[in-house]
C-alpha cells in the first residue's frame, strides 16, 4: 500500500512540469494576439512614468548577446510628446489615410539608443527587447509599435540624447480593431483596413516549415 502511494506521489510530480508549461504557453498565446502594431490611440488615456519604467525594467531581464547589454530607454511622456511626434511616420502601406487620424496621436514613447557601436548582435538585442516590452505592455493593458520611420538626428536633438537612437516605441491604449488573416506564402503581405478594421496578413504555420 506504501509502495503504491509513492508510486501514485511520483507521477503527480513528474506531470506538473507539463502542465506548468501548457498553461504558461496558453498566456503567450494570448499575449502575443494583443500584443498588435497599433497606430490610433486613445487620446483620454494617459501613460504614466511608472508604468513607462516597468517596461524598461524588461531590458534587465532578457538575453543580450555577449551580456554587453548595450542599448539604453529614453522615456518620454505626454508633456515632450511633440518632440517625438514632429519626427515619426505611421501606416507606410497606407499613405492615403494619413495614420493616425488627427487625435488618435500616440503621446507616450520609448527611444531605444545604442549605448555600444551597433552591430549585428546589438539589432538582435533590439529586436529581443523591444518585443518583450511589448509583451509586457499587453500584459498591463497597454498597446503600442515599434517605429524604424523616424528622423533620427532631429530626435536625438530634440531629446538631448548623446547615444544614437535605433528604434522608437510608441505606447498608449489603443483605439482601433485589428483581425490577423491567414495567408499563402505567396500571397500580399501587405496590411490593409475595412470598414474601419485593420486587417494583417500572417502566413500560416505549414509554408513556414521547411520540409
Amino acid at each position: 500500500m506504501a509502495d503504491n502511494y509513492l508510486e501514485k506521489r511520483m507521477e503527480a510530480y513528474r506531470e506538473q512540469p507539463t502542465r506548468k508549461a501548457a498553461k504558461g504557453a496558453a498566456n503567450l498565446t494570448r499575449l502575443l494576439l494583443k500584443n498588435r502594431s497599433v497606430r490610433g490611440y486613445d487620446p483620454t488615456f494617459v501613460v504614466r512614468e511608472d508604468q513607462l519604467r516597468s517596461l524598461i525594467e524588461v531590458a534587465t531581464r532578457v538575453p543580450s548577446a555577449m551580456n554587453r547589454q548595450g542599448l539604453r530607454f529614453r522615456p518620454v511622456l505626454a508633456d515632450e510628446a511633440e518632440k517625438v511626434l514632429a519626427h515619426i511616420r505611421l501606416g507606410g502601406a497606407l499613405p492615403e489615410l494619413k495614420l493616425p487620424k488627427p487625435g488618435t496621436e500616440p503621446r507616450a514613447f520609448v527611444v531605444v539608443c545604442a549605448a555600444v557601436e551597433p552591430d549585428h548582435y546589438l539589432y538582435i538585442d533590439l529586436g529581443i527587447v523591444a518585443q518583450s516590452m511589448l509583451l509586457r505592455a499587453a500584459e498591463m493593458g497597454l498597446n503600442g509599435i515599434m517605429i524604424g520611420a523616424f528622423d533620427r538626428e532631429p530626435i536625438r536633438e530634440a531629446l538631448g540624447l548623446t547615444l544614437q537612437p535605433l528604434l522608437v516605441i510608441a505606447l498608449g491604449r489603443g483605439a482601433e480593431q485589428i483581425e490577423l488573416v491567414e495567408i499563402g506564402a505567396d500571397q500580399s503581405h501587405t496590411y490593409y483596413r475595412e470598414e474601419g478594421v485593420h486587417y494583417v496578413p500572417k502566413v500560416r504555420l505549414e509554408e513556414l516549415i521547411l520540409k
